[in-house]
Order: structure tokens, then sequence, then C-alpha cells
């Protein structure tokens, strides 16, 4: 009887740990395999494919939620579709004289499981949970804001990035009037250009077709 006790005891951790590790996560072999066959599933460089962009990448310091720096440089990383797609609405932007600036991009499964572990329970619905793993993981989503071109300064929006509070809801009404205009604003092109807001933070925008892009968990040195 203790052998079979032990026996399910066993069984039931490496249910649980299948349980809590998503499908389909490559590593940079795979990566590398993968782009020689389709070259849609290549991560591009945002900044070299896009020059005019600006790049707040708060991961890279200590100056953001966790405190601690998770990636090893300051640069952001997309699939090649969205990259296409994020050109139309700088290009548009700049007609208007403003721009977009990003604080994030791809972004290693590793770090998703970081950033969930070290997160209160009651504030978990602000990151994504490891069992499905996240947009950014998969290349597909993007945290970012506008600019005005002239001076470089950000515009008014309901909550600085990474704010863990109901203004940070994407159809929050206890905003000023100027903040609700630039966000929906950000939110309007976004969307015309193939992104989709996120409900609960007004500067994450998921690309339309990103459950057609599997899990990484690629290094930026590698990149």
């Amino acid at each position: 009887m203790r052998g079979i006790v032990i026996a399910l005891m066993v069984l039931c951790n490496l249910l649980s740990v299948a349980q809590n590790q998503p499908p389909n996560i490559i590593g940079f072999k795979a990566y590398k395999a993968s782009i020689k066959i389709d070259s849609e599933q290549k991560l591009l460089e945002i900044k070299k494919e896009i020059p005019s962009i600006s790049l707040d990448i708060k991961y890279a310091t200590k100056a953001n939620f966790s405190g601690i720096a998770v990636y090893p440089k300051a640069k952001a990383f997309a699939r090649k579709p969205v990259v296409e797609a994020l050109k139309k609405v700088q290009a548009e932007l700049q007609g208007k004289g403003l721009g977009l600036k990003i604080f994030d991009a791809y972004r290693p499964y590793s770090v998703t499981v970081k950033f969930w572990d070290i997160t209160p329970t009651n504030l978990q619905e602000f990151v994504s949970n490891p069992q499905k793993g996240s947009r950014h993981n998969r290349g597909c989503a993007i945290d970012l804001t506008l600019i005005n071109v002239l001076n470089g300064e950000e515009l008014n929006m309901p909550t600085p990035y990474d704010s863990f509070t109901k203004e940070a809801y994407a159809d929050a009404e206890n905003v000023s009037s100027q903040q609700k205009e630039n966000r929906d604003e950000l939110i309007d092109i976004m969307q015309r250009n193939g992104f989709k807001v996120l409900k609960n933070e007004w500067w994450h925008f998921d690309f339309i077709g990103w459950e057609n892009y599997p899990l990484m968990d690629i290094n930026f040195r590698k990149l």
C-alpha cells in the first residue's frame, strides 16, 4: 500500500509540472530552423527596421515593477508582420508630429515565469500566467505610448507604464479629458493597423493572429 501511495504522489507531481508548462516553447536552435522555412516567423530588431521609433526598455533597467533588470540589453524585437504594422503606425503618426515609444516587445518565457512568481496574488491579473504564456513570448505584443517628436516628451496618459491600478484599464473613465483623448488616439491608430488593446493595460497591444506563432524562450544575447 505504501508503494502505491508513493507512486500516486510521484504521478501527481509529474502532472502538476506538466500542467504548469505551456506547450510549444521553442529555443534558439528550433527558432533558427523555423525561420529558414517561414520568413514570417523572424524576430526583427524594431529599431533597426524603424529608426525613427523611440525606445525606453524598462526591463533592461531596475525602473520597473519588479525592481530588477531582466533583459541584458535595451532592445526590442518582434515578428516580421508585427514590425511591418508598426511601420504603418509610425508613418501615420509622423504626419501629426507624433511618434511611438516602445517599453517592451518580445519577452522570453523565463521572464514571464519570474514576473508571475514575484507578483502578489491579488495583482496577478496584470501579469501573464505561465500556464498559458504571454503574447510577448510569441513576439506578437507591444507595450508603447505616444510622444511629441519635436521634444521627445511622452503625451499625458492616464497612468505611468506598468501601473497596477484601475485607471490603467483601456476604458477607464476616472481620468482627465486630455488623458482620455491621448489614450484613445493611441488605441484607435493601433487597432486600425492590426492590433488589439489589452483591457486592463492601455499601453499593451496584441497583434491580431498572435495565436499562429509559438511561445519562445530565447535570450536577448542570442538575438
